[in-house]
């Protein structure tokens, strides 16, 4: 098929990544010069999966994209970050948001999703990049995976991820930064459980990144941002009103213009577990939170910081067999990202899809025992350390799956 300087054509590939245990690594190419589409399944559970999709394009710059593929018969589309994907019938149709619309000749885009499946999981035999058909032999499906050798066992119960590899560069390191931290007990630095998953993403990064962790316990975004001045008075729109509109302590030395905010560096954003709370202080309703997140965007842009928001990590709930989500305020995360020009890591989705990877449902309901209780504490929603250390290697993952710069800084 010619279609002259803008002719694409899609290279497919899948990785399957197995509990482990039993890990292997299946793939399946379809190659064809002109423009390339990487399919990763980055983790696949009875009736369940989650995938990773890169597209690069080789043709003329775009300024919007949608791509297509059908989906196998059983096969569904759940949720999606990155994207909005839509189906109809068995097609399947990704398109841009606001914020990654442009591709230039060359460049790369990511997005991903979780997806239900029965009967078979195959990988797509073909795609469409906005509107052309793309040529070539059609990928295979992925064989099963081959068990790898048994190991001596760990004496963590519960695996750990390993450590991004960085891409070999001849280019001279990134200048230091900071990487600033704003959320609640899931992500704040402590010594014991509950351990949040901040506390151990400075494990993942190089020497030239300091990173300054201000996630506190039990916060909703509001009583982070307004810590003493949010009452338990709600207003006419259900608010919880505020006695003062004087920011809080962290927040106020993150926009210090001494020793806060730097050019260059980042804000991880992660809110929305205590938000739902039907009671002030901490109730924040849904246009509320959404604004918030924007105002915190919107500083950190002025002073040369590069925000992310995370939507809310899972806590571990079973149905049968399987893990299922359990948040609120997701929706909101991610329509607050694409508002504000935000990139967005769908922490939520990718804690769900680690649990079904690691089979942590069905379990008894113990969580002081066996892999359950190695990941988190009592309480079925706060981690311990090894449980913290593979989130925090989930937001690293996605930090290079979707090509965001903080990447660069990834050991």
């Amino acid at each position: 098929m010619k279609v002259g300087r803008s002719r694409l054509v899609v290279l497919a590939a899948t990785v399957l990544t197995v509990a482990a245990g039993g890990l292997g690594i299946a793939t399946a190419q379809a190659a064809a010069p002109a423009c390339g589409v990487a399919y990763r399944v980055t983790s696949e559970w009875t009736g369940g999966f989650g995938a990773d999709v890169v597209v690069t394009n080789l043709g003329d710059a775009v300024t919007s994209w949608t791509l297509g593929w059908s989906l196998a018969p059983g096969q569904g589309v759940t949720q999606a970050w990155n994207a909005t994907v839509t189906v109809t019938g068995t097609a399947a149709t990704a398109t841009n948001v606001s914020y990654n619309g442009a591709v230039g000749s060359g460049a790369s885009v990511n997005f991903g999703f979780t997806g239900s499946w029965s009967g078979s999981n195959p990988v797509p035999s073909s795609f469409s990049f906005n509107g052309v058909t793309c040529a070539g032999p059609p990928a295979a499906t992925p064989t099963a995976p081959t068990p790898t050798p048994t190991q001596t066992p760990r004496p963590t119960p519960c695996p750990e991820p390993s450590t991004p590899q960085a891409t070999p560069s001849t280019s001279s390191p990134p200048a230091p930064i900071r990487v600033w931290m704003a959320g609640d007990s899931t992500m704040m630095n402590a010594s014991s459980c509950p351990i949040g998953w901040g506390s151990q993403f400075a494990s993942y990064l190089t020497s030239n990144v300091t990173v300054q962790n201000s996630a506190v316990g039990g916060r909703s975004i509001q009583t982070w941002l307004y810590e003493g001045n949010v009452t338990s008075t709600k207003n006419s729109a259900g608010e919880c009103t505020l006695s003062s509109t004087a920011y809080s302590a962290r927040w106020s030395a993150m926009l210090d213009t001494a020793n806060g905010f730097k050019t260059g560096d980042y804000l991880i954003v992660q809110f929305g577990i205590n938000d739902g709370d039907s009671a002030c202080p901490r109730h924040v309703g849904s246009n509320r939170f959404k604004e918030l997140l924007g105002v915190m965007a919107t500083a950190a842009k002025a002073r040369g910081v590069k925000p992310i928001f995370v939507t809310p990590v899972a806590a571990i709930t079973c149905s049968g067999g399987t893990a299922v989500g359990n948040r609120g305020f997701v929706t909101e995360t991610t329509a607050a990202a694409a508002a504000n020009g935000v990139p967005v890591i769908d922490l939520h989705a990718r804690s769900v899809a680690l649990y079904n990877t690691l089979r942590l449902c069905p379990n008894n309901g113990d969580y002081s025992t066996g892999a359950v209780g190695a990941f988190f504490c009592n309480d079925h929603t706060h981690f311990e350390a090894a449980g913290a250390r593979q989130i925090a290697g989930l937001i690293a993952t996605a930090l290079r799956a979707q090509n965001i710069p903080l990447a660069a800084y990834l050991k």
